[in-house]
């Protein structure tokens, strides 16, 4: 029995031996390729650092942070190989990259922004933008600015703030409230004051529910103007309940802030006194009127024509939000956990540049929208309001009676 044993354990120590001379002929017979291989990958990958810094100004924004995110990646991976092989073959660090001229768009009182350890006022403005034009990270808008990560950082949370200190007066909610009906006049919809929806922007992690997100309330006018913004709500918000919650509501019940305007006086006897129009998922209200459940019943001609205004009206908001997601593309992608709470700031200021590009002028994505989803809420199931339900009723027949004269 014992000697029976001994034979066992010397196969198995023969067995064990034959393993790790198998283990290291294998290595051996990979490293030795790799040996030439590698060198090769990283003469490579350097040449594409030495392209990047020399043609970055050349390059879209979009291809430039492309690329530059290609090469951290192969360089990590490379440095991974490199360790596991037990190679001793450096890797070329990345330059800093001096940028030339940075242009600069004093919006507001550029003593609004301190200079944060050599960053001027102009730099700061110019890699805020930039950073919010192309979702570039800190790090990348650093190499660029020849700084370091929390400099950039601090800069552009001070830019962001400054934006909405300054250009706040571009929600022109009320403030310019004759031209925004007169705007809303050409698209057939009389003493309307704005286009009421929400938006979802997207969140990393569960920290906001399963489907991690942030609500954003906003009214726009004709045009796709921002004129009043709310965000920072959690997805698991109801509509319904941010509009309690908001600004809009307590100006309009409360104050009597908003919409205290006179009526429109239809040809047929009624009147129309001053309203928003809003999403399905919001309940009815005197001043706020949502489009007729097409589930409940079979809608009339007066009803279809109202729902047809409705909809091409609540498109505004939707094409609002889609250039902001596209224009400023820092938001149009999602955030992590821990910038949860600079998240709203950020939007709102978004949506403060998106007025002002307007107001300039300036070329803004072309959508429509028919051509945009927006983020999809249940429909409302509570009562509609009974002064409410009349004021549509009036505004639908007066849409039908237009609707037949052309």
């Amino acid at each position: 029995m014992a000697t029976g044993g001994g034979a066992t354990k010397k196969r198995r120590g023969r067995r064990k031996g034959n393993k790790k001379t198998f283990k290291t002929k294998t290595q051996a017979h990979l490293i030795k390729p790799l040996s030439r291989t590698i060198p090769m990958l990283i003469s490579a990958t350097s040449a594409a650092h030495s392209f990047l810094l020399r043609h970055d100004l050349h390059l879209l924004p979009s291809q430039s942070l492309s690329l530059e995110s290609l090469l951290s990646s192969t360089s990590r991976s490379l440095s991974h190989l490199i360790s596991l092989l037990s190679f001793s073959i450096p890797l070329p660090p990345p330059h800093p990259h001096p940028l030339s001229a940075i242009g600069s768009n004093a919006f507001f009182p550029r003593r609004q922004i301190t200079t944060l350890d050599g960053f001027t006022p102009s730099a700061a403005l110019a890699a805020t933008l930039f950073r919010l034009s192309h979702s570039a990270s800190f790090s990348s808008v650093a190499r660029r600015f020849s700084l370091d990560s929390a400099t950039v950082c601090r800069a552009f949370y001070s830019v962001c703030k400054a934006i909405v200190e300054n250009l706040g007066h571009l929600f022109e909610f009320n403030s310019d409230i004759n031209r925004i009906i007169v705007g809303f006049g050409w698209i057939s919809l009389p003493n309307c004051c704005g286009v009421l929806g929400i938006e979802k922007f997207e969140l990393e992690g569960h920290l906001m529910g399963e489907n991690g997100s942030l609500l954003v309330q906003a009214l726009v006018d004709s045009e796709g103007r921002f004129l009043d913004v709310s965000a920072g709500w959690p997805g698991s918000n109801k509509p319904e309940d941010v509009l309690k919650r908001s600004k809009i509501l307590s100006g309009i019940e409360d104050s009597k802030e908003y919409l205290n305007g006179p009526s429109f006086e239809l040809n047929y006897g009624n009147s129309i006194p001053q309203y928003i129009l809003g999403d399905s998922c919001y309940p009815l209200l005197p001043w706020l009127l949502t489009p007729f459940n097409e589930k409940h019943k079979e809608l009339s001609s007066s009803e279809m024509a109202f729902n047809e205004v409705h909809h091409r009206g609540m498109g505004l908001v939707r094409t609002a939000f889609t250039k902001v997601k596209k224009r400023w593309k820092l938001v149009g992608k999602k955030w992590k956990e821990q910038c949860i709470e600079a998240f709203p700031f950020v939007i709102v200021s978004c949506c403060l540049l998106h007025n002002f590009l307007i107001k300039c002028s300036e070329v803004l994505p072309e959508e429509n929208g028919e051509g945009c989803r927006g983020s999809e809420f249940p429909v409302f199931d509570g009562e509609d309001n009974e002064n409410g339900k009349r004021i549509r009723d009036a505004l639908a027949s007066h849409l039908s009676r237009v609707s037949q004269r052309t």
